[in-house]
């Protein structure tokens, strides 16, 4: 295992941005919540320690804390575990230490200017006077014994801290983020020059040992992938068989909802291009009879969900029987994010919808599980993909959900309607490809509204139905911001849409954000 940074989640909605920063700096890092017993952290023997931030005030009933314990953190050569504490970070380290933190006069939010007041490594190269962005109601008013100030700003005169003693610093405002431009340099400093970090972890490095791992792990057995078509299985796919060959099958089974063409192209790009064991099973029919006037967007994923793990079964049946052998391993596309969120101190998030993901089985099936990509986020997969040279249209897709249209057929699913959102969604994305703005966006799709309205083709009235047009920008997908399509692009679009597909006579553009509303329309 490469040399590992362990970041101490205290509820901070910029937790993510500090593993990718510092993964962006070459060093392997991991999310873990701050209640994590001392022996487990010292257990991952990392190089180093960030304290993220936190909403919560550290004089707050029930806030986290942290254990002082970890500040002594040993190191196998001696030497203490560096520690970076970030906002709440820092006044959680500096409140176990004796220190100071009180409530600010008025709350710090937005840029300010950042000057040091004594050299110091963390801001090696930082120029004076450098942006960053603050963020936070309370701060640290007096420093533990044994700490100097090493940067202010007009408002702050505690912007940056260090230990006298020890490897341990802290900051008031947030490097992570993008409104703070010498950030990533920040962290960069600390993981490599106060850590002493080598910065060898990459995406090249991980398929070397993930491929061996694999190859470990699988021994002589057989594993099975349920293949969507998507980034994550798809790169795991292109992953697994170059590490283990014919002893993974993948099953690709139709549900009806798919997009334009998918079908096809996905048998044709693994089973023809890979030579991947291939079992595609179509089972549209099924899934559609299944979704006949049912409306409430939870039921139709369940729907979907049960019905693809009673035709996924099926498959596994028929895979015993051609193999003379049972598999005896489950790949799915796991990645980080979702990991993060198992394990997060803050508990369970409320359900605004349930999720449903090609790999996510019931445990009866009895599968040990195969999760390349646990380790990783999105960005990084997709880096994956290219040195595995699949396909840019599959590496660079866009998220689509494990309903697919079934979500985004607002109200009953018919066969006519599918066919009528796949030609509208096939208009969208072809375009935003022509006009190089597929790239520009997070995630584009057409929605079938339940609603029809009159229109005038050439000398007839028409009642047809309302197509809708999403389209948003987005880091993660956790919030996301409408996105700022050129007019003439969308006027282009809904003509399109408008007179090659029957059945559809108006086209509507969604301009809401998340929050409030999600991504997907159900």
């Amino acid at each position: 295992m490469h040399q590992r940074i362990v970041i101490l989640d205290f509820g901070s909605q910029f937790t993510q941005l500090i593993a990718r920063r510092v993964r962006e700096a070459g060093v392997y890092s991991e999310i873990w919540p701050c209640t994590l017993p001392l022996e487990e952290v010292a257990a991952m023997n990392p190089q180093g320690i960030i304290l993220s931030g936190g909403p919560s005030s550290v004089y707050d009933e029930g806030a986290p804390q942290l254990d002082p314990a970890i500040l002594d953190l040993k190191r196998e050569d001696g030497s203490n575990v560096p520690i970076f504490g970030i906002c709440y970070g820092l006044q959680v380290m500096a409140h176990a230490l004796g220190g100071e933190v009180q409530s600010a006069a008025k709350r710090e939010f937005g840029r300010a200017g950042v000057e040091t007041d004594t050299a110091n490594p963390l801001f090696e190269g930082i120029p004076e006077g450098s942006q960053v962005w603050m963020s936070h109601g309370d701060h640290l008013t007096r420093l533990p014994e044994g700490f100097e100030v090493i940067a202010h700003t007009d408002n702050a005169p505690i912007a940056a801290v260090r230990s006298t003693r020890y490897p341990h610093y802290g900051v008031q405002f947030h490097p992570e983020v993008h409104h703070t431009p010498h950030g990533p340099e920040i962290i960069r400093n600390f993981v490599i020059g106060i850590c002493g970090c080598d910065g060898d972890w990459s995406a090249a490095s991980f398929i070397e040992e993930k491929k061996a791992e694999i190859r470990e792990q699988v021994g002589e057995d057989h594993v099975i992938l349920g293949l969507s078509g998507g980034v994550d299985s798809s790169v795991a796919a292109v992953l697994l068989h170059e590490a283990i060959g014919d002893q993974l099958t993948c099953i690709f089974v139709n549900n009806g909802l798919l997009r334009k063409g998918e079908w096809e192209q996905v048998q044709q790009t693994f089973r023809d291009n890979y030579q991947i064991r291939l079992k595609a099973i179509d089972a549209s029919d099924l899934f559609l009879d299944r979704l006949a006037d049912v409306v409430d967007p939870e039921r139709k994923r369940v729907i979907i969900g049960n019905t693809f793990v009673e035709v996924f079964d099926d498959a596994k049946a028929e895979i015993i029987d051609e193999l003379g052998a049972k598999p005896k391993f489950l790949a799915q596309g796991t990645l980080y994010p979702d990991v993060i969120e198992s394990v997060s101190f803050k508990g369970p998030s409320a359900t605004i919808k349930t999720h449903h993901n090609v790999g996510g089985l019931p445990e009866e099936m009895e599968f040990e599980v195969v999760e390349p990509f646990r380790e990783l986020f999105k960005d990084e997969v997709r880096a994956i993909g290219r040195l595995l040279n699949v396909p840019e249209e599959i590496v660079g897709r866009h998220p689509f959900p494990g309903p697919g249209l079934g979500i985004r057929v607002i109200g009953p699913v018919t066969r006519q309607d599918v066919a009528l959102l796949q030609e509208a969604d096939h208009i969208f994305i072809s375009e935003l490809r022509n006009w190089n703005l597929y790239d520009d966006v997070w995630q584009a799709f057409a929605v079938l509204l339940p609603v029809q309205t009159v229109g005038v083709m050439g000398d007839e009235r028409t009642y047809e139905n309302v197509c809708a047009l999403r389209a948003v920008t987005s880091v993660d997908g956790m919030t996301a911001d409408w996105s700022r399509l050129p007019n003439d692009f969308l006027a282009h679009v809904s003509n399109r849409i408008v007179n090659e597909i029957r059945g559809i006579n108006r086209t509507v553009y969604d301009i809401s954000s998340k929050p409030p509303a999600t991504i997907e329309w159900e």
